[in-house]
């Protein structure tokens, strides 16, 4: 049994990481962290890492950047594995991650949809086929409480794109304006509205023809089902900085 910390246990995707470890035969929710704390429930809820008893085997957190300071130093002292599951992070967090992986195993993606991953590969599979011929627009669409823009997972293609060109390629976030014509870019745009789960599409433009490769969750419960996942095939594995690929390998 590998026992599991939920990192924003009261949140949306707290709770449906919760009711999955709850229905799975080989994971136990022994705690959570969150910062409205409750600790009558059960499993324990604390307000702060400092404050947990117990001894998970894994990390799950799909909280926010705010806390991972405070997570981070926490599992490199009792050396327990992180999966790290929120978007947003900025230059100085993804220094933390990384400095933090060189001690306790890390697992980090944008997106934890097997289908999302897939569709990554696809994505460098048809920028190195289609080249410079064709132009590359990522449009993303979330619910309207998503604070982010753009998306990690539009940030997650727009890279796999960007790795068929030698040099990678310049990343322009909307368009207003008299931009004159279109250069060597990758478009990125952001909408946000209603409940949308989370859309993806692709697009590549070229004479005559476009080619669109497309995602669409239908329900959160898709990214917490590939977050467990992750975390038992996390638990017990050496330091280092590991994502879905990894997991993708051995499926």
């Amino acid at each position: 049994m590998i026992n599991v910390l939920i990192c924003g246990i009261n949140g949306k995707m707290g709770k449906n990481i919760l009711s999955l470890i709850q229905e799975d035969g080989e994971t136990y929710a022994v705690c959570g962290v969150d910062v409205t704390a409750a600790t009558e429930k059960l499993p324990p809820v604390y307000a702060a890492f400092g404050d947990v008893k117990e001894k998970p085997d894994v990390i799950i957190d799909f909280s926010s950047p705010a806390v991972l300071k405070d997570e981070l130093g926490w599992a490199v002292k009792h050396n327990c594995p992180v999966v790290l599951a929120a978007t947003g992070y900025s230059k100085e967090d993804l220094s933390l991650i990384n400095g933090a992986a060189e001690k306790i195993a890390v697992f980090k993606t944008a997106n934890f949809s097997l289908g999302v991953n897939l569709l990554v590969k696809l994505v460098k599979q048809a920028a190195e086929a289609l080249g410079e011929n064709f132009d590359i627009e990522i449009i993303e669409r979330h619910h309207n409480r998503k604070t982010d823009a753009p998306s990690g997972t539009a940030l997650m293609l727009a890279e796999s794109a960007a790795s068929a060109f030698d040099g990678g390629k310049e990343y322009l976030y909307g368009r207003s304006g008299n931009v004159g014509k279109r250069g060597s870019e990758i478009g990125l745009h952001a909408v946000r509205g209603g409940t949308i789960v989370g859309e993806h599409d692709v697009m590549f433009a070229g004479e005559d023809e476009i080619i669109t490769l497309s995602h669409s969750a239908r329900s959160k419960r898709v990214f917490a089902a590939g977050a467990v996942k992750a975390a038992k095939w996390l638990a017990g594995k050496p330091a280092g900085l590991y994502d879905m690929t990894d997991v993708l390998e051995n499926l």
